[in-house]
């Protein structure tokens, strides 16, 4: 008989052990933390007991540190719900939302770029001010917001005379009836402040707010 007929006749015969309880200290193993010393196979089961209480203490504190977290950034969204609703012009929902996005979500830089139309020869044209052909394209064909490092030098100039300082941003397409209006770009002079790969959620859900009230 070898280790694997003795781990599966035990598997097979789960009330082995409890008729033969005397085995429990009996039976010694080495110590997980101790390589040399021996402990009983209760003491063993009670470490690993022990072992896996830990794990789960520190998932439980790290949930509720995702709970708070989201609890205060639903809030601040709140706030920014409220703020855009009570601007009674175009001009203020746009230095709201700036204010806002900086004071409230401690975003150092924030740039708002709208699109707009020109009409030459009885074509309507889209003209995204301040803003490349090529940016816009790409703007226009995200499905979500986008963060990470700047691709270009044209991405860090959106922000003025902080452009030198930027080292990660999120873009925020704005939507309104289904047709990309604009931009909202935020930048940190932080290279891990809007990383690849993060959480969007929420950021879209500032782009929405953000849209509807612009359009309205």
């Amino acid at each position: 008989m070898n280790a694997e007929d003795v781990a599966r006749y035990l598997r097979e015969h789960p009330d082995f052990l409890n008729q033969h309880h005397e085995l429990f200290s009996e039976l010694t193993v080495p110590h997980p933390q101790h390589g040399g010393q021996a402990i009983s196979l209760a003491e063993r089961q009670l470490h690993a007991l022990r072992d896996k209480i830990r794990a789960l203490e520190l998932k439980l504190a790290e949930l509720i540190r995702f709970g708070e977290e989201n609890d205060d950034i639903s809030t601040k969204v709140h706030r920014l719900s409220v703020a855009l609703l009570q601007a009674g012009s175009a001009a203020a929902v746009r230095q709201g939302l700036v204010d806002n996005l900086r004071d409230d979500f401690a975003v150092p830089h924030v740039s708002l770029l709208l699109w707009g139309e020109t009409e030459s020869d009885g074509v309507v044209r889209t003209e995204a001010f301040g803003v490349g052909e090529a940016a816009r394209r790409q703007v226009e064909n995200l499905r979500h917001p986008w963060c990470g490092a700047p691709e270009s030098i044209e991405m860090t100039s959106w922000f003025g005379e902080a452009a030198p300082h930027i080292r990660s941003l999120a873009l925020m397409p704005l939507r309104s009836g289904g047709h990309c209006i604009g931009l909202l770009a935020l930048g940190s002079a932080e290279a891990e402040r809007f990383y690849a790969g993060m959480g969007t959620l929420y950021l879209g859900r500032i782009a929405d707010l953000a849209a509807a009230a612009l359009a309205g």
